[in-house]
């Protein structure tokens, strides 16, 4: 079901933990218009092919005179995003611009061979040499493990550029 006219609105579900998906089954199945932004998964290739943008949420458009119940007991919904005891709406305008920015993906870094990196790994950088792109998202590069140069490849996203030192 669409809702195209001025007295819908979007809002924000809270889902059970993991369970967006099936939360979005379960409401599209009771004819609720959805929208769960999901990015690609760079960081985890073998795993999914994409995941959530908002992890534990998702959008729903509905009519002023929409009952709020059936959505509060559908599988996967925790609640309704709501401040001061009422739901509050999403504006339009918002939910337009996460589609127009899911729908251009960001530019990968490039990097010349023999430059030297950062790998991002989480609580620390480690320092790295960049060989050669791996694929268009993912980079070969040359690290110094326990005195040892070994060739790892990995998401270019968890790569940045050195800081030049300050003169």
């Amino acid at each position: 079901m669409s809702y195209l006219n001025d007295s819908s609105n979007w809002y924000l579900i809270q889902t059970k933990p993991r369970q967006e998906a099936r939360a979005e089954e379960h409401l599209a199945r009771q004819h609720f218009e959805c929208f769960r932004p999901l990015k690609p998964a760079l960081d985890k290739p073998r795993k999914a092919a994409e995941e959530e943008l908002f992890p534990g949420y998702l959008f729903i458009r509905l009519d002023q005179g929409d009952s709020w119940y059936p959505i509060r007991s559908t599988r996967g919904v925790c609640r309704i995003v709501a401040f001061g005891g009422a739901p509050c709406p999403v504006p339009d305008s918002l939910i337009a611009q996460i589609r127009r920015r899911l729908a251009t993906p960001e530019p990968q870094p490039s990097f010349n061979q023999g430059e030297a990196v950062l790998v991002h790994t989480g609580g620390s950088d480690i320092q790295a040499i960049f060989l050669s792109d791996d694929g268009q998202e993912r980079a070969v590069i040359l690290l110094n493990l326990l005195q040892r140069e070994q060739r790892i490849s990995l998401p270019k996203s968890s790569l940045s550029r050195m800081a030049l030192p300050a003169c």
